[in-house]
């Protein structure tokens, strides 16, 4: 289950509630995070060791079509190979950049990960779940 962020929860209500529209991002990017963000954001971002968020196009090849009030990743989604330990990665957010940016969601991995020096680091397909309440 994921946690919508504040600012996402905003732009959905005043786009379908007499506010501006909110533009799709065209890319979403993961992030992995070792301390768990909040709707508010927060958390702790990995931040070293060759980690970059993960660059997603936002279709409907990636992000298959919803169903009962959920949706998962329809492909692996890697990210940079490390050059050295990444820490216990335990949570992952959902951003409109490659850095900084705004949270959209967020959630635990379905399995923690430790990467480290030159590992595969990937969210297998189906197992980014983000759910809607």
């Amino acid at each position: 289950m994921a946690g919508k962020s504040t600012y996402l929860a905003n732009e959905i209500l005043d786009h379908i509630l007499g506010g501006a529209d909110w533009p799709r991002p065209a890319t979403v990017y993961i992030a992995l995070y070792t301390a768990a963000p909040t709707d508010a954001g927060g958390g702790t971002e990995v931040s070293t060791n060759n980690y970059s968020r993960a660059a997603v196009t936002n279709n409907a090849t990636n992000f298959p079509a919803a169903s009962g009030g959920a949706k998962a990743n329809g492909d692996d989604i890697t990210f940079a190979v490390p050059s050295g330990s990444w820490g216990l990665c335990t949570h992952f957010g959902v951003f409109d950049a490659a850095t900084t940016g705004n949270l959209l969601y967020w959630g635990a991995l379905s399995s923690s990960q430790t990467p480290t020096t030159g590992n595969t680091v990937k969210i297998p397909t189906g197992d980014l779940d983000i759910t809607e309440d």
